[in-house]
């Protein structure tokens, strides 16, 4: 076993020798990488905020796309510069956290909100089923309660991370931290137990949620984004301890848990191009084009004004002081979204949509059909246009 004295204290010179990992070869194709995938979203989110139609939906998408340039530039970074690894990390880790809150919250824009939610669950019996583990529940039936833990599961990670990664950064800048140690005098095998606690609960959060409301969410293809989304965030993280494990193994040549996650980096900047194109379909902006006014879309002054609204957190905030909240006693915020009401009054929602109902369209492509869903307060109409 490598000293664990000696754990992360890798020099220049073996950096900069003759491992592939930190040639400039492996700096040049991240970087190719890195620029496509940073190209791809982009423009999705361009598309998303000149068709800003859906503010309840498109605000949580625009929120979930920008992970990916988060996450590539920061491990291009980090390849740049590996002994600051660490700190491009916390960077990309809270950001993951922020993702699965939003992705929650745009399920919860899709069906119309809490209020909607309830008013079509609540009352009914939780299915037992050994894949979500509500075997394991007592005989209940869904409530306020049950919706409320979901968004507290997932709240709780967009805390916890935080701490986490603020935690990792004292901890490595006082040299206590050995990235990739497994010993339990250094700080890294403690935060990565919180983070893999706070994480697995975020996750349970939202399998509940997915299970009470796969009816309702069906016709938005939320299997597709599911595992777009968690594709990013988990398999990134089992990769990044599989390479750990493997450096402790004596006949894998990984020098040094520096070069472990250089490799881990490497091959997120690769995936990341991949994930882009994955989010493209997952999340496509041209049902929202059908929406508005203009086929030319918005001007750039409104564009810039609703990338101004995707970027503010003050909704998180609230949510996150509302849900946590001792005095909490009702759980309808329906279509509670920050700015709402400014979006109805700025005249960016197509005329055909001044009625709120338009608000929740969505296109389902299917083949060579694509349908477009309006759901209504009584029933629901569905308009199919064929492609040609």
């Amino acid at each position: 076993m490598p000293d664990e004295d000696n754990f992360s204290n890798s020099s220049n010179d073996t950096m900069e020798g003759t491992k592939f990992i930190f040639s400039v070869y492996a700096k040049s194709i991240s970087g190719v990488f890195t620029a496509g995938a940073i190209a791809v979203t982009l423009f999705q989110i361009f598309q998303h905020l000149r068709y800003y139609t859906v503010p309840e939906q498109q605000l949580w998408v625009v929120r979930i796309l920008f992970i990916v340039p988060i996450y590539v530039f920061c491990s291009w970074l980090s390849i740049l510069f590996p002994m600051y690894n660490v700190y491009f990390d916390a960077v990309r880790s809270c950001y993951e956290a922020f993702v699965i809150y939003n992705f929650l919250m745009l399920c919860l824009g899709y069906v119309g909100g809490e209020a909607a939610i309830m008013a079509e669950i609540n009352g009914k019996p939780v299915r037992r089923s050994f894949f979500y583990g509500t075997c394991c529940f007592p005989k209940m039936q869904y409530s306020i309660r049950y919706l409320r833990f979901c968004k507290q599961a997932t709240l709780q990670f967009c805390i916890v991370k935080p701490m986490v990664a603020i935690a990792t950064i004292i901890m490595e800048a006082t040299s206590i931290f050995h990235e990739g140690s497994i010993s339990f005098h250094y700080g890294y095998v403690y935060c990565a137990i919180v983070y893999n606690l706070s994480v697995t609960l975020a996750l349970y959060g939202l399998a509940l949620f997915y299970f009470a409301t796969k009816s309702l969410l069906s016709k938005y293809n939320p299997v597709l984004k599911f595992l777009a989304v968690k594709s990013i965030i988990f398999l990134s993280f089992w990769q990044s301890l599989l390479l750990t494990i493997l450096h402790w193994i004596p006949f894998v040549h990984l020098n040094d848990a520096l070069e472990s996650t250089a490799y881990h980096n490497f091959m997120i900047t690769i995936e990341m191009f991949f994930a882009s194109i994955l989010l493209l379909y997952a999340f496509p902006y041209k049902p929202y084009v059908l929406l508005h006014r203009s086929a030319n879309g918005m001007a750039m002054q409104q564009v810039t004004a609703n990338l101004k609204d995707t970027l503010n957190p003050k909704d998180i905030v609230h949510d996150t002081i509302h849900n946590f909240s001792r005095v909490y006693q009702q759980y309808t915020q329906q279509g509670d979204m920050s700015g709402q009401e400014d979006h109805d009054h700025a005249n960016h929602l197509p005329a055909a949509s001044s009625n709120e109902d338009i608000h929740k369209a969505v296109m389902i492509e299917d083949g060579e059909k694509e349908t477009l869903i309006v759901p209504h307060s009584d029933d629901e109409d569905e308009v199919t246009d064929e492609k040609k």
